[in-house]
């Protein structure tokens, strides 16, 4: 099993940028394909990104190509979300999750395990 913890959210002003990290123990991430998601007040959780064992394979969601980058350290246990041109819309509890399956998953249903999250608030 693997526990994951979030933290580098906060608030920040449209056109920003912040640096999202998941923090885990129990087990090496490189057992796990990695994905962040976002769930906005009244809104549903949200797919963002994801990341392959390795590192060699990514997907992000069409809100936020370009904008945002995940990426991963193995030997830290560690995956990041490097936020930038922050919107207004992009105000949500963001979460770190662990996937063991082969292929990366984009839907919250098919990863294993889940953060606390971390709460980003992008002001206008």
């Amino acid at each position: 099993q693997v526990q994951l913890v979030e933290s580098g959210g906060g608030l920040v002003q449209a056109g920003g940028s912040l640096r999202l990290s998941c923090a885990a123990s129990g087990r090496s991430i490189s057992n796990y394909n990695m994905g962040w998601f976002r769930q906005a007040p009244g809104k549903e959780r949200e797919f963002v990104a994801a990341i392959s064992r390795h590192g060699g394979g990514t997907t992000y969601a069409d809100s936020v190509k370009g904008r945002f980058t995940i990426s991963r350290d193995n030997a830290k246990n560690t995956v990041y979300l490097q936020m930038n041109s922050l919107k207004p819309d992009d105000t949500a509890v963001y979460y770190c999750a662990a996937d063991n399956m082969l292929q990366l998953a984009v839907r919250g249903t098919q990863y294993d395990y889940w953060g606390q999250g971390t709460q980003v608030t992008v002001s206008s």
